[in-house]
């Protein structure tokens, strides 16, 4: 029998590969509860596939930032220390919990709760962006001082996550990695993670091809349209405005996380409500004061 590559998914890979590639989202974010609300995959067949899918492309984007010297090594090797076994481990918990349904609900509500803490995540890097534009002193690899305990508790917690849901080796590393260390610049916090992620989401596709439900036919589907996505996405980022997709996509991610966690629909629809119509007053509100500096600039005094 053949090995089946579906048009729809490679499709849907394009997408989430485009969108990696101009905002730096993770895909497990995106790829996972598409595969799952849309395409009715099972989770446990969705999350194995799109590790496997983000173990072979993970790689490249690391190539550019080793290449570049924007990788904490010192620090990567701490969250590897904790992310792999845990990872593995978090892959045997699913195994201990069985077949069948019980255990793909199991993954369904980790991966829409692991969802919402994304969002999370994604409002809290905003928040810290914003304050780390004012420091004029980034740490360079040679006075990194590593929180050994913390950055090792980082790791094994997200890589157990990964394990159960495939999300978190991009948004909630780089979140956790901001709030411990500052003042790494954006590129270092990007290298590190890429890098430290290769491991982690190795030792989680193993296990998932050994105990989970790897099926190669769906992973060469996501494969087909997400690499070519992520190059395309990946040469326009230095040329558009990402900010504006990231909060389309934040939205994505509530909507897809309430939907999970079997919240009912019209309450999730109230939830999109919200968010959308908080998206268009900050909006509102950024385009408004950006018109005003630009008014005072011109001004004669």
């Amino acid at each position: 029998m053949g090995i089946h590559v579906d048009g729809y998914v490679a499709l849907a890979g394009l997408i989430v590969g485009f969108a990696v590639g101009t905002t730096g989202m993770g895909g497990g974010a995106l790829m996972t509860p598409i595969l799952v609300l849309l395409f009715r995959v099972q989770p446990l067949a969705a999350v194995s596939s799109d590790l496997v899918a983000s173990l072979v492309m993970k790689p490249f984007g690391a190539a550019v930032h080793v290449r570049s010297r924007t990788v904490q090594w010192r620090l990567a090797g701490w969250l590897v220390a904790g992310s792999v076994p845990s990872a593995f481990i978090g892959v045997l918990f699913l195994r201990a919990l069985g077949n069948g349904r019980a255990v793909e609900n199991v993954v369904s509500l980790a991966l829409g709760s692991v969802l919402l803490v994304a969002v999370a995540a994604m409002l809290m890097k905003a928040r810290l962006d914003g304050r780390r534009r004012t420091d004029p002193d980034p740490i360079e690899n040679q006075a990194l001082h590593v929180k050994r305990v913390a950055t090792l508790t980082v790791g094994a917690v997200t890589g157990f996550v990964v394990g159960i849901t495939s999300v978190g080796s991009g948004s909630l590393v780089i979140a956790c990695l901001l709030f411990l260390y500052p003042r790494l610049r954006g590129s270092q916090l990007v290298g590190t993670d890429l890098t430290q992620a290769i491991p982690m989401v190795g030792a989680a596709a193993l296990a998932h091809v050994l105990f989970g439900d790897f099926h190669l036919g769906l992973t060469l589907s996501i494969l087909a349209g997400s690499i070519p996505g992520v190059l395309a996405g990946s040469l326009l980022s230095a040329r558009s405005a990402s900010l504006p997709l990231r909060a389309a996509l934040g939205i994505v991610l509530l909507v897809s996380g309430l939907k999970l966690l079997n919240v009912p629909t019209p309450a999730v629809g109230a939830a999109f409500v919200v968010a959308s119509a908080a998206l268009l007053t900050v909006a509102a509100y950024r385009n408004r004061a950006w018109v005003w500096v630009k008014r005072s600039a011109v001004t004669p005094l």
